[in-house]
C-alpha cells in the first residue's frame, strides 16, 4: 500500500512538474481552446491626415468601420523611420538597446536585426502557432540568417529591402546598384512580376487562409509596401481622385484606397473561412507620412524622418471579436514596441525575461479600458547624429544643465512632457494639399520659427498636440528632469551598428537580384536569449559550403531568369 501511495504520489509530482515546465517555459495552456489567431497589418508611410476618420479627403470606409468597431488608438507612438519601427515591432526592444539607433537598413549595409535577439515569430512559432510574413522585411538580409524565414516566419512572400516599384519589383539604393526585389521564401520571384504589390500580398494572404489549418492557431504578418514611394496605383483607383489637383496626392489617395480594399478582401476571407471570430487584427503605420511624397499629418507638426509628432503619432486601431469593450477610442499611451509582449501574452506565453524588455503588455488597456502600464517613451538616443570630438560646451553646460549634450539627436516623453534635443528634423506644418489657395497660400504661414540656433524644446503634448507652445525656458525643472532620464538611458545603450556599403552586394554580382551576399556565420557566444545557443549551432557553417551555396544560388538565379524570356 506504501509502495502505491508512494508511486501515485511520484507520478503527481511529475505531472505537477511537467505542467510547471511548461508554465516557466512561456506556455499556459488554453483549455480546450486555440488562442487566438493575430493578423497584424503594417502599412508603409501612411499620415495622421490619410485616413478618413482624422477628417481626410481619402476615402477608407473599410478602415474607418474597423476602427470604429474596435478600438481606435489615439495616443499611439511608432519611431519616425522604417526598419527602428520594424525591429521594435519584432523584439520588444528601443533601438538604443539593439544598435540600430542611426537611420535605416540600407541594401548595400552588412547589417541586420541582431541574430542573438529572439522575434516575435520566434516566440510565436515556439507556442504552436503558423507563422506567416507578406510584405516588406527591411530589417536586413546580408546573410542567409537574417531571412523573414530564418528569423521565425515559415514562409514569406515580399520584398527585402526599403523601397522598390509596385509592379516590376526594381529597387535601388542609390543611382549605381539596383536589382529584383521580391522574394518567395528564399528565391526571387520573378514569375510574379507585373502584379501590383498590394493585390499580390492580398491574394497570398487569401492563399494562406484558405490552406491553413484552423484548429492550428495562425500569426500572419502583412507589411504592405504602399503607400511608400513610387507612387503607383492601378487606374481604377485613380479614377476615383480626378478632382485633386496635387499629381503626388492623387497618386497617394489612390494607393491608401487600394489600402482599404486590401484589408477588406482579408477580412472578409477571415470570415469566410472562419477565423474572424477568434481573430485579433491590428493596423498600424509605421512612421508619419511624407508631405513632400503625397502623405499628410495635418494637424500634427513635422512628417517622416522627424521626432516631431507628425513623425510619430501614428494611425492605429485593434479590431476583434474578442474585445471586451469595443467601439470606442482609446487615449492609453501605447508604443510599436508594446505589442511584442502584449500579442505573447495573447497567445498564452509568458515573456521570459520581461526586464530585458521595452514594451509592456498593453491588453487590459485595449479590451477593458484599463490605465496603460506605460508612463513614458524613449523615441531614441542617436549618438551618430553628432560627431566625434564635436562636443560643445555651451550645449553642455548651459543648455543641458550639465547632464546631456543638447547636440546629440533625441527625444522622450514622460507623462504629458515630450522633450526634444538637437537636429530633431523639419518642424514644418504641412497643411493639406487640398486646401484652397495651395502652397501659395500656407508656404510662409508656419514655418518654424523656434529652430533656429535652438537645441532643447519641451512641450505638453496632451495639452499642445500639434507643439505650437515650446515650453523649455518657463518649465526648466521639467527639462532637468527628463535630460536626467535621457542620460539614465544612454547608459543603457550598446553601440550604434552602421557599417559602410559593402560593394559585393551589388545586385549586378548575384544574378540582377537583391539577395544575401556573405556567407552563414556563427554569431558569438554572448547571446542573450535561452534559444540563441540552438539558433548558433543551426547556422554555423563552414566558409566552404557557405560560397558553394552562395555560387549555387546565383546559378538557380540567372537560370530562373533566363527561362522567363525563352
Amino acid at each position: 500500500m506504501d509502495k502505491l501511495v508512494l508511486g501515485w504520489c511520484l507520478c503527481f509530482v511529475h505531472g505537477l512538474l511537467h505542467a510547471t515546465e511548461g508554465l516557466t517555459s512561456g506556455r499556459v495552456l488554453h483549455k480546450g481552446k486555440v488562442p487566438p489567431h493575430i493578423v497584424f497589418v503594417m502599412v508603409d508611410d501612411q499620415g495622421y491626415n490619410d485616413i478618413g476618420y482624422h477628417g481626410s479627403e481619402i476615402h477608407t470606409p473599410v478602415l474607418d468601420q474597423l476602427a470604429g468597431e474596435g478600438v481606435r488608438l489615439e495616443n499611439y507612438y511608432v519611431q519616425p523611420i522604417c526598419s527602428p519601427s520594424r525591429s521594435q515591432l519584432m523584439t520588444g526592444r528601443y533601438q538604443i538597446h539593439t544598435g540600430l539607433q542611426h537611420s535605416i537598413i540600407r541594401a548595400r549595409q552588412p547589417l541586420c536585426l541582431p541574430l542573438d535577439v529572439s522575434t516575435l515569430p520566434e516566440r510565436l512559432w515556439q507556442a504552436g502557432y503558423s507563422t506567416h510574413m507578406v510584405g516588406k522585411w527591411h530589417l536586413g538580409f546580408c546573410r542567409p540568417e537574417c531571412l523573414p524565414t530564418s528569423r521565425g516566419f515559415q514562409s514569406f512572400l515580399g520584398s527585402l529591402t526599403g523601397s522598390g516599384d509596385h509592379f516590376t519589383f526594381q529597387s535601388c539604393d542609390g543611382a549605381e546598384a539596383c536589382g529584383f526585389d521580391l522574394h518567395d521564401g528564399d528565391r526571387p520571384a520573378w514569375e510574379l512580376k507585373g502584379n501590383y504589390s498590394t493585390r499580390l500580398y492580398t491574394e497570398r494572404v487569401k492563399q494562406i487562409l484558405r490552406s491553413h489549418n484552423r484548429r492550428k492557431p495562425l500569426f500572419l504578418y502583412v507589411a504592405l509596401q504602399a503607400v511608400h514611394t513610387p507612387l503607383q496605383a492601378p487606374a481604377h483607383f485613380l479614377r476615383l481622385y480626378q478632382h485633386l489637383g496635387n499629381r503626388p496626392r492623387r497618386h497617394y489617395a489612390a494607393m491608401m484606397s487600394a489600402v482599404d480594399e486590401s484589408v477588406g478582401e482579408i477580412v472578409s476571407e477571415l470570415r469566410e473561412q472562419g477565423y474572424y471570430d477568434n481573430t485579433v487584427l491590428i493596423y498600424s503605420s509605421d512612421n508619419g507620412g511624407q508631405p513632400l511624397s503625397g502623405g499628410c499629418n495635418w494637424p500634427l507638426r513635422g512628417g517622416k524622418g522627424s521626432y516631431w509628432e507628425g513623425g510619430v503619432r501614428a494611425v492605429g486601431f485593434v479590431h476583434s471579436p474578442l474585445l471586451k469593450k469595443k467601439g470606442r477610442v482609446s487615449r492609453a499611451l501605447i508604443h510599436i514596441s508594446d505589442w511584442y509582449p502584449t500579442l505573447l501574452s495573447l497567445a498564452g506565453l509568458q515573456v521570459p525575461d520581461s526586464s530585458r524588455l521595452d514594451g509592456h503588455d498593453v491588453w487590459g488597456s485595449l479590451t477593458n479600458d484599463l490605465p496603460s502600464p506605460r508612463t513614458e517613451i524613449l523615441f531614441n538616443i542617436d549618438p551618430v547624429s553628432r560627431r566625434h570630438g564635436e562636443l560643445h560646451p555651451v550645449l553642455l553646460t548651459l543648455n543641458g544643465f550639465g547632464i546631456w549634450d543638447t547636440g546629440v539627436r533625441a527625444a522622450i516623453r514622460v507623462g504629458d512632457w515630450k522633450l526634444l534635443t538637437g537636429t530633431v528634423g523639419d518642424g514644418d506644418w504641412f497643411p493639406p494639399q487640398t486646401m484652397p489657395g495651395g502652397p501659395q497660400q500656407w508656404q510662409g504661414m508656419e514655418k518654424r520659427r523656434d529652430q533656429q540656433g535652438k537645441s532643447v524644446w519641451l512641450f505638453n503634448v496632451t495639452a499642445d498636440p500639434y507643439e505650437r507652445a515650446d515650453l523649455a525656458e518657463a518649465r526648466p525643472e521639467v527639462v532637468k528632469m527628463l535630460l536626467t532620464r535621457l542620460a539614465e538611458y544612454n547608459r543603457t545603450a550598446v553601440p550604434p551598428r552602421n557599417p559602410p556599403d559593402d560593394p559585393m552586394a551589388d545586385p549586378q554580382l548575384h544574378g540582377g537580384v537583391w539577395t544575401p551576399w556573405l556567407g552563414e556565420e556563427d554569431p558569438g557566444d554572448d547571446g542573450e536569449d535561452s534559444d540563441s545557443g540552438s539558433r548558433k549551432g543551426r547556422y554555423k557553417r563552414t566558409c566552404r559550403v557557405c560560397k558553394l551555396r552562395a555560387l549555387f544560388r546565383k546559378v538557380r538565379t540567372r537560370m530562373q531568369r533566363a527561362a522567363l524570356f525563352l
